[in-house]
């Protein structure tokens, strides 16, 4: 009876199995997204504020101007983790990520363990953005001289009742996720230029104010400094596995999945890389640790409309990593209940969108409680517990093949 019962929760289900279920018509997602969509949908999601954020501190406290090394460092990592990724989601190209290739290669039971986990990851870090939204959306209300109500921009636990601009956040990316695919590569394409755009503008204005004296010395904290800036700023490259989970929506996966993700974190690496250097040009890294390195660093410039800049391109950028989280944690579930591993409700397709209408409803309504209630750190915290799982997960896959 053991035996019985071991041998059911180690089953695995063969790609044959999960390709006719995804040509099942009830299950039938349309396929809308194109290379370059996939690709701009990748960066949307990976890219988010801790761009302009992240490198000064990393700089100011562990790598100095070698925090250009330290993401260096973390882009090839996950290059190598991307690249398991690359190999599996060619052979499987359906819905459900690292969830689907777990049930694949391992079976049942480590299939459920890691579709949940990615479940609760992308769900709460949609929260956990949502809640850095609002903190730029009062803050530029601020600067036009509309504040807003404490109550309705905090949580419980720091004085106010609810979250509402994090709220409204989500329930208009809901809506673009619900409202059909298409729509969604057609606004994270928007907004991911915006973003981009704010990017390059800030790399070419750093180029004509670098002073390479700010490079010497180039790495003060050492060789230990380096590898703890590596570790800080890897996390700035997680959730690139989550835009596999709508690879069963792209037109042509074989050939747009290498592109879009080995293609994509080139490109994000490269960005990391090129603001860090001209941040620690402009600035010297000692001056970095600040809330608002890149808005201090046009400061320094003498552009000081830069600051606006940057925050309305955090905001736009914000809700594509809110939309590419959410996305991906919908067809997680939709896979899951498709394979009978949730209830079937969660499967239903809406019938002239094509989106699992269900599961989009259930995983933006909880990341609107988590958004709404819970303080940033108590969510980051939260969203840190799967991120690990979902890193490790790839090449122990690699390994069982």
């Amino acid at each position: 009876m053991g035996q019985a019962n071991g041998s059911i929760l180690l089953r695995k289900k063969g790609i044959e199995q999960v390709k006719a279920l995804a040509e099942d018509k009830a299950y039938k997602l349309k396929r809308e997204i194109g290379t370059l969509e996939l690709l701009l949908l990748f960066i949307g999601s990976l890219i988010g504020a801790g761009i302009f954020v992240l490198p000064g501190v990393a700089a100011a406290k562990y790598a100095g101007p070698a925090v250009s090394l330290s993401y260096l460092l973390g882009g090839i990592v996950c290059i190598c983790v991307g690249l398991c990724y690359v190999e599996f989601a060619s052979m499987a190209p359906f819905a459900g990520s690292a969830y689907t290739y777990a049930y694949i290669a391992l079976g049942e039971i480590l299939a459920w363990i890691v579709g949940w986990d990615l479940l609760f990851e992308f769900t709460v870090v949609c929260s956990t953005v949502s809640v850095g939204w609002s903190g730029y959306v009062v803050s530029f209300l601020k600067s036009l001289g509309i504040n807003l109500p404490a109550a309705l921009t905090r949580d419980i636990a720091h004085g106010g009742i609810i979250n509402l601009p994090a709220i409204l956040g989500l329930l208009l990316v809901g809506y673009i996720a619900y409202s059909g695919i298409k729509n969604v590569s057609r606004t994270n394409t928007l907004l991911t230029v915006i973003k981009l755009s704010a990017i390059l503008f800030f790399v070419a204005c750093g180029l004509f104010h670098l002073k390479p004296a700010n490079w010497h010395p180039f790495a003060p904290f050492g060789l230990a400094g380096i590898m703890t800036g590596a570790a800080l700023t890897f996390f700035a490259y997680t959730g690139f596995d989550g835009i596999t989970a709508v690879l069963e929506e792209v037109k042509n996966p074989q050939r747009s999945i290498p592109i879009a993700l080995i293609g994509g974190l080139a490109i994000v690496i490269l960005l990391y890389v090129g603001v860090a250097a001209v941040l620690t040009g402009v600035v010297n890294y000692t001056r970095l640790d600040v809330p608002d390195p890149a808005a201090f660093a046009l400061m320094e410039m003498g552009i000081r409309w830069g600051g606006a800049l940057i925050s309305v391109a955090i905001l736009f950028g914000l809700i594509a990593v809110m939309l590419g989280y959410g996305l991906s944690a919908t067809r997680i579930l939709f896979a899951m209940s498709r394979d009978g591993l949730l209830p079937p409700v969660f499967a239903r397709v809406h019938e002239r969108t094509r989106v699992p209408h269900i599961a989009t409803l259930v995983i933006f309504g909880v990341a609107i409680l988590g958004g709404g209630f819970l303080s940033i750190n108590e969510l980051a915290e939260l969203a840190n517990i799967g991120g690990l799982t979902a890193f490790t997960v790839p090449p122990t896959l690699g390994y069982a093949r």
